[in-house]
């Protein structure tokens, strides 16, 4: 056997001796991202805490009388999960201790001013960004809200999942329309703490919010990653944007928030699994470039598309389930306003056709997450206009909170307006039967609008209605054998009809075959 000299050998070791000593490097006493001092924690469920200690070492977490251990892992992660807790708007302190085998010393993290309440994720992209302060009748509520709270997720991109992102937690409201008209409505019904997590940035897709797993349960998506892999100027520019100067410019913004995968990584996987009421979705605009998906151009239109979205919002609904490891996270979506825009692809060009490639399709994918249990979707066919960032977001977020309050809290209250039931066919007339229907009536005293009939499904004729009861009787002289009924199914409807809460109509079609196919 060849010997060995020591001089030959003494790379080796030093390398040996290099690994063994930061394998036994101290962990720094660390806590996961969301926690920091003024944060609300979920009331009512098992509350985790987490973060980083060295391997071995025992944690012990305290707070509202618990005092619950854990001992942290070989890969220096550390674990515990506090039992529900009531709801509290008193502040508190949370206390992390660290105790390692080898020493009495103690390393420790106090976070003050901690809320138990309740605790909600919302994301999406502009209209969910969109501030408060351009809009007066939201921004005076500010004066009068009490005990909300905010960790805003600054805007930020990662080509893998991380486990940190900056942003901590403030008594300043969220900046949001949407997010803080909600929390403060919901606040004003229940008189318990609002958290809000704001992660949202404009333009950006719901591909941008997917992790990258899901090209699994995605075929299209699995398509886009595939491409995003194989182009290697996309790569650099994105690790250019990330070791460069901050902030970007609104050049590399835009082209950063309108990529796959790469938002989540940085946005949302962070978060996971903090504790949360639920989530609250409002993104859908960036999918409406095309109706089928996957255009060649532009380059940020590679995304599902108004038809593709259905499965889409239901798959990552049902995957961020999964990463917070709760089946049945409430889930809250707001369904696209009114907007004329028809695209290029449509046959019909007229903006008040229910056959056009409209919003329409988009708000029909919205509401098919509702075949999923535990979601719920904000209707919003009454609001928006000619801009693609109204202001009439007040209402959506006292819907939303409405919406909450029944069927996350349980709370016995109306929280949305008629919902298609079934409908009737008499003679030359359709009867149109509604859930949600006490006191139907429409807001302007007239006769309901935007309802079209068809015999074929082919040929749509705007309808003549009229209020019976809680049903609406439609007809026109110019069909004598009714028997499709689409409502509210264009770009921006002029609708009416509302229930005794004044809430609006959800949009439905009764055609039940394909909605479209390519020529």
């Amino acid at each position: 056997m060849k010997s060995c000299s020591l001089s030959q050998l003494l790379p080796s070791l030093i390398v040996l001796l290099t690994f063994l000593i930061s394998s036994s490097l101290f962990a720094e006493l660390t806590l996961a991202s969301p926690f920091t001092d003024r944060a609300v924690l979920q009331r009512e469920t098992t509350t985790p805490v987490w973060g980083n200690a060295q391997s071995g070492s025992t944690i012990t977490v305290e707070i509202a009388g618990q005092r619950k251990t854990s001992i942290a892992n070989p890969q220096n992660q550390w674990r515990v999960d506090l039992d529900p807790m009531p709801a509290n708007a008193k502040p508190q302190p949370l206390r992390v201790t660290q105790t390692t085998q080898t020493s009495d010393i103690k390393n420790e993290i106090t976070l003050s001013d901690i809320l138990i309440g309740d605790v909600w994720i919302c994301s999406g992209q502009s209209n969910m960004q969109m501030s408060f302060q351009g809009i007066p009748n939201i921004k005076a509520l500010a004066k009068q809200s009490n005990h909300i709270r905010s960790f805003t997720v600054p805007h930020s991109v990662a080509l893998n999942e991380q486990d940190h992102c900056e942003g901590k937690w403030s008594k300043t409201l969220p900046d949001s329309a949407v997010a803080f008209s909600f929390a403060y409505f919901l606040n004003q019904t229940t008189e318990v703490p609002v958290g809000i997590i704001l992660s949202c940035w404009g333009s950006s897709s719901i591909e941008a919010w997917m992790p990258r797993d899901m090209i699994k349960t995605v075929p299209h998506f699995a398509t886009i990653m595939k491409e995003f892999d194989a182009n290697s100027e996309t790569q650099e520019r994105i690790t250019s944007a990330l070791t460069g100067s901050k902030p970007w410019n609104q050049k590399e913004d835009i082209f950063l928030r309108r990529q796959p995968n790469i938002l989540y990584n940085a946005m949302i996987h962070p978060l996971i699994p903090y504790a949360c009421q639920g989530i609250i979705w409002y993104q859908g605009e960036r999918n409406t470039q095309s109706l089928f998906g996957m255009v060649e151009t532009p380059w940020f239109a590679r995304n599902s598309g108004m038809l593709k979205y259905a499965n889409t919002l239901q798959q990552w609904i049902q995957r961020y389930r999964t990463a917070w490891q709760q089946e049945d996270l409430p889930f809250l979506v707001v369904m696209l306003p009114g907007y004329p825009k028809i695209l290029d692809s449509s046959p019909k060009k007229a903006k008040n056709s229910p056959d056009a490639h409209s919003w329409a399709w988009m708000r029909e994918s919205q509401l098919a997450a509702l075949a999923l249990p535990h979601t719920s979707v904000s209707n919003s066919i009454d609001l928006g206009g000619s801009a693609i960032h109204p202001k009439d977001k007040l209402p959506i977020g006292k819907r939303l909170a409405l919406l909450a309050a029944r069927d996350v809290l349980g709370l016995p209250i109306k929280a949305q307006g008629p919902v298609m039931k079934n409908v009737e066919r008499q003679g030359q007339k359709l009867i149109i039967h509604f859930k949600h229907s006490e006191g139907l009536t429409t807001s302007d005293g007239k006769a309901p609008t935007a309802f079209w009939i068809s015999k074929n499904s082919k040929q749509w004729i705007q309808a003549d209605a009229q209020l019976d009861g809680e049903t609406v009787i439609l007809s026109s002289k110019k069909l004598r054998t009714p028997k499709f009924v689409r409502y509210a199914f264009t770009g921006l409807p002029q609708v009416n009809l509302i229930n005794g809460a004044n809430l609006p109509a959800y949009p439905f079609r009764t055609d039940s075959f394909p909605p479209l196919e390519k020529n």
